[in-house]
């Protein structure tokens, strides 16, 4: 399919390539990065924004092309946040080919329905609420139907294959070792006699991370995109975030409290049964209830125990033993709502690992709200909480917070250790980069919050020389084989829009503030207030209908 490169043909240049962040710049929600050639466009990752309301809200913008002209989408790995908006660009025409690893395929086929199953129930509870004021309903995002026929455009690749797209473009997935299945992206352009290397590294893992290998180390780039999310972030050692997690379990199982662990589905949860595996049979931990409670992480565990081919040379060695790293006595894998509700009623010495990984969707909610004000229980978050979440507000030391229309005392002890998340830290990403012999021209910062992304590009350039360059949302450049071109930003009015939404919002929080006082008064003991509530849900809706496009 011919682009309609305009910039590039006015410079004569007819096999120059553009690159457009539309996601994945300011946030590390949404990763999406629209790659165009002469004769071909592809997306690498089509992720889903998550957090904010006004973030939520670009899930929903048009196309920046035809989604019909996309002939590739290029998924790092099955993270929502890289592979959420697949099912809605497949609602919407788009028939290319989805290439990515076979374990990511297999993670997908469970996370995308799961996925769609959660945008029609919050599709329905708006529509509930739209009714009550009167207003016509808005369709899901996309249902469990996109997400299933969505699937027979994926073909799976192997790590190490390169892949000839057409004439000009070809690529190669290689290991990530951030979840099963992840993968760094070469992109490689033909111009002539010269040949452009663009570099995507997906979500870098940490070394000695269990189950995975360690992230592939690339020797070279043209140009490199490199993701950020701890960027200014040191984390502590496995082994020291392992004797920490004993510590809380024991402490908590003596006073009869919970451990409630908010974990994502893939990747997180399986590293923590890991760990408890290792505590249990050794001894250190006293054989005590694990209930993994989500449908989800049950299904992606199962996947992770086939997946051998991904598997690092200690797990490999310890299934020739016999031991299987995912299961020990005490472990209890809960997929019935039934069995979900029962745990409401546990009481003492049980830890729960629920799903969603930043606590705004899915059963964790419930197991917060029946666990946050006690002060014998525990939280410990183990991965990165993205700004406007629920699991920020708690790890960030809110007192109250709402859950399922219910404010909630925050009494239990609040932890985070996040040496279990499965991106790697500023010293991570350095040392990844300098394992590069052939520099690259230039590094895009992608995928972390503002002052995370500042303070590894200004390291980078510090410690290495390499210019860098932190995206805005939308903001495309021309890839020459010398220096990119800063082109300009694309949509100026869908930015405005979105800027205003920002600032309404931010008017909000302002106003929240001033109540904040009034609020506290009014809560200390109790919460019958109905003119509070009221209030409240009157907010929240107004949140709700300017984020809506």
């Amino acid at each position: 399919m011919l682009n309609n490169l305009e910039n590039v043909k006015e410079l004569g240049d007819h096999n120059m390539a553009k690159l457009t962040f539309r996601g994945g710049v300011g946030t590390v929600t949404g990763s999406c990065y629209l790659l165009e050639t002469d004769n071909m466009r592809l997306l690498v990752d089509s992720g889903m924004f998550q957090g904010k309301k006004e973030l939520r809200a670009i899930n929903y913008r048009k196309p920046l092309v035809p989604l019909n002209t996309i002939d590739y989408i290029l998924l790092t790995h099955a993270h929502i946040d890289h592979s959420g908006l697949i099912p809605r660009f497949y609602k919407l025409g788009f028939r290319g080919k989805v290439l990515t690893t076979s374990a990511t395929l297999d993670l997908c086929k469970v996370m995308l329905p799961d996925s769609g199953h959660i945008q029609e129930l919050e599709a329905e509870w708006k529509a509930r609420k739209a009714k009550r004021r009167g207003e016509k309903p808005h369709p899901p995002l996309y249902t469990v139907v996109d997400a299933i026929n969505c699937l027979q455009c994926f073909q799976p690749v192997s790590y190490g294959e390169e892949v000839q797209l057409n004439e000009q473009v070809r690529v190669r997935f290689l290991d990530a070792g951030h979840i099963l299945g992840s993968s760094i992206i070469e992109v490689w352009i033909q111009d002539g006699d010269e040949e452009t290397k663009i570099v995507f590294s997906g979500d870098l893992g940490n070394t000695g991370t269990a189950i995975v290998r360690d992230p592939f180390q690339i020797t070279s780039a043209d140009y490199l995109l490199v993701e950020s999310t701890y960027g200014n972030r040191i984390h502590e050692s496995i082994s020291d975030q392992t004797a920490h997690l004993k510590e809380i379990i024991l402490d908590t199982i003596m006073n009869r409290g919970n451990v409630i662990i908010p974990a994502f589905a893939v990747g997180r949860t399986q590293q923590i049964l890991y760990a408890l595996n290792a505590m249990v049979e050794s001894g250190e931990l006293p054989q005590i209830p694990v209930f993994i409670d989500s449908p989800l992480a049950v299904s992606a565990t199962e996947i992770f125990r086939d997946a051998k081919e991904c598997y690092d040379q200690e797990t490999l060695e310890l299934l020739s033993k016999g031991d299987d790293p995912l299961y020990f006595p005490g472990l209890s894998l809960v997929r019935s709502v039934d069995e979900s509700r029962a745990l409401n009623n546990y009481k003492g010495g049980a830890v729960i690992i629920s799903a969603s990984g930043m606590c705004d969707a899915g059963r964790i909610k419930h197991h917060l709200k029946h666990n946050l004000w006690r002060p014998e229980s525990a939280v410990i978050f183990i991965g990165f909480q993205a700004e406007g979440t629920l699991g920020r507000r708690i790890l960030e030391g809110a007192k109250k917070v709402k859950i399922m229309g219910e404010v909630i005392n925050v009494a239990a002890k609040i932890h985070s250790l996040p040496g279990f998340s499965a991106h790697t830290d500023q010293p991570g990403i350095l040392n990844w980069i300098n394992g590069f012999t052939g520099q690259p021209r230039r590094i895009f910062v992608v995928h972390g919050e503002a002052h995370e992304s500042a303070a590894i590009a200004e390291l980078i350039t510090q410690k290495t020389g390499i210019p860098t360059s932190i995206p805005k949302f939308n903001e495309e450049y021309l890839i020459k084989p010398t220096e990119p071109e800063l082109i300009g930003v694309t949509e100026p009015l869908s930015l405005d829009l979105f800027d205003k939404q920002q600032q309404l919002l931010k008017s909000i929080d302002q106003l929240e503030e001033k109540l904040a006082g009034l609020k506290k008064d009014l809560l200390a003991e109790e919460y019958e207030d109905e003119e509070l509530r009221a209030l409240d849900e009157i907010m929240q809706e107004l949140e709700e209908r300017i984020a809506i496009p």
